[in-house]
C-alpha cells in the first residue's frame, strides 16, 4: 500500500505535468461594426456620374423604424434629423445608434393636434446654433444652450406663416426658406391658415422678413450654389413636380426664376417621392429628392442619373468628412459613400 505522501506526489506531478501556461494576452479585440442592409440601386444615365457616385457605391441602411424622417443636418459628428409626426429631432452617430435629442421640436403647445407636428428642415448657423423649420408652431425657430428657442420668423405682416419646411443660411446670416401648407393639419383647407399663398421668404441678418416669390403651390426644398449666387427650390406639386432656379441678387432679392428640372412625368408615372429637399457639393452638383429617389445633377441641369432608394425620400444632408451622403426616406435614415464632398458644420 502506497502513503498518503507518495499519493500526493503522484497526484502534483501529473497535475504540474497537464497545464500548460497560457499564451500572453493582446489587446481586446474590437467588435465588429454591424452588419447592415443595403436597399435600392444607383441607376446611371450618364458615365460622369462615376466621378460623384463611385461605381460599387451601395445604400446603407444605418437606422430605421422612424414615421417619417426629414430635414437631416450634421453637427458635432453625429447625424441629426426630424421625426416629423412623433414632434422629435433624433440623433444618430456611428457605434451609439439613435437617440432623442430634442423633444419637443415643433410644437410646444399644450392642445393635443393631429397632422404633422414636429420639426421639419434643419440647418446650422455661423454660431453653431441648430436652427429648426417648426411645423406646429409655424415658425422658424433658433435653438439656444439651455434648450430655448428663440423665434427668428414667425409672421409676415401680421400672419402666421402656413408652416416652415425648409431653410438655408448664407454666410451673411440671411436664413431663406419655404412655407408650404403641410404642417396644417387640413393642409390649404385648414381654417387656421392665413396666408392666402405659399411662399419662399428671406429673413435678414437686422430681422427683416421678405417675400421673395408666391408663385409656386407648394415650395418645399431649398439650397445655395457655393457662391450663392444661385438659388434653387423645389416644388412639391405632382401636377408640376419641378426644381426652379434663380439668380440671387446682390441685395438678396431673387430675380430671373427659370425651371431648373421637370421630373412631372416621372411623378405621374408612379414613382415614390415629389421634388423634396436638395444639398449641394463643393463642386456645385445638385443632390436633390425627386420621384423615385435622390437625382444627381450637374450645375447645368443635366440629370446624371439617381441614387434610387426604394421609398419616397425627404431630403438628404453630406455628413462624417462631406464624403457621405445621408438620406432620410419614410422610415428610414440611409447613406452611400460619395466621390465628391458637400460642406459639413464643424
Amino acid at each position: 500500500m502506497r502513503s498518503a505522501c507518495a499519493c500526493a506526489f503522484v497526484v502534483a506531478a501529473v497535475v504540474a505535468a497537464c497545464h500548460h501556461p497560457s499564451p500572453p494576452q493582446g489587446p481586446p479585440t474590437a467588435p465588429a461594426p454591424p452588419k447592415r442592409r443595403n436597399v435600392g440601386s444607383i441607376e446611371r444615365l450618364d458615365p460622369a456620374l462615376d466621378a460623384l457616385v463611385p461605381p460599387g457605391a451601395r445604400i446603407e441602411v444605418v437606422a430605421e423604424g422612424f414615421k417619417w424622417a426629414e430635414g437631416p443636418v450634421w453637427r458635432d459628428g453625429q447625424l441629426l434629423f426630424s421625426d416629423v409626426p412623433r414632434n422629435r429631432v433624433l440623433a444618430w452617430k456611428e457605434g451609439a445608434g439613435v437617440s432623442v435629442f430634442l423633444e419637443p421640436s415643433g410644437y410646444t403647445g399644450t392642445v393635443a393636434r393631429g397632422g404633422e407636428p414636429g420639426s421639419n428642415g434643419l440647418a446650422v448657423d455661423k454660431d453653431g446654433h441648430l436652427v429648426l423649420c417648426q411645423h406646429g408652431d409655424r415658425r422658424v425657430a433658433r435653438l439656444e444652450g439651455q434648450g430655448q428657442f428663440v423665434a427668428v420668423a414667425a409672421q409676415y405682416q401680421g400672419k402666421r406663416f402656413n408652416s416652415p419646411n425648409d431653410l438655408a443660411i448664407r454666410k451673411n446670416g440671411d436664413v431663406y426658406f419655404t412655407d408650404p401648407p403641410y404642417g396644417l393639419v387640413e393642409h390649404e383647407r385648414d381654417p387656421q391658415k392665413e396666408l392666402p399663398f405659399s411662399g419662399v421668404y428671406r429673413r435678414t441678418a437686422t430681422g427683416d422678413i421678405v417675400l421673395l416669390t408666391k408663385e409656386l403651390k407648394y415650395p418645399n426644398g431649398i439650397a445655395f450654389s457655393p457662391d450663392e449666387k444661385t438659388l434653387y427650390v423645389s416644388n412639391s406639386d405632382p401636377d408640376r413636380a419641378i426644381w426652379m432656379v434663380y439668380d440671387v441678387k446682390p441685395d438678396g432679392d431673387i430675380a430671373n426664376g427659370g425651371v431648373f428640372f421637370d421630373a412631372t412625368a416621372a411623378a405621374k408615372a408612379g414613382k415614390k417621392g415629389l421634388p423634396d429637399g436638395m444639398k449641394v457639393d463643393l463642386a456645385g452638383n445638385l443632390f436633390a429628392t425627386g420621384p423615385g429617389g435622390v437625382y444627381v445633377f450637374t450645375p447645368a441641369g443635366k440629370h446624371l442619373g439617381t441614387i434610387v432608394t426604394g421609398e419616397p425620400t425627404a431630403n438628404c444632408a453630406f455628413g462624417d468628412d462631406g464624403s457621405t451622403l445621408y438620406m432620410t426616406a419614410n422610415n428610414m435614415v440611409c447613406r452611400v459613400r460619395l466621390a465628391t464632398k458637400g460642406p459639413v458644420a464643424k
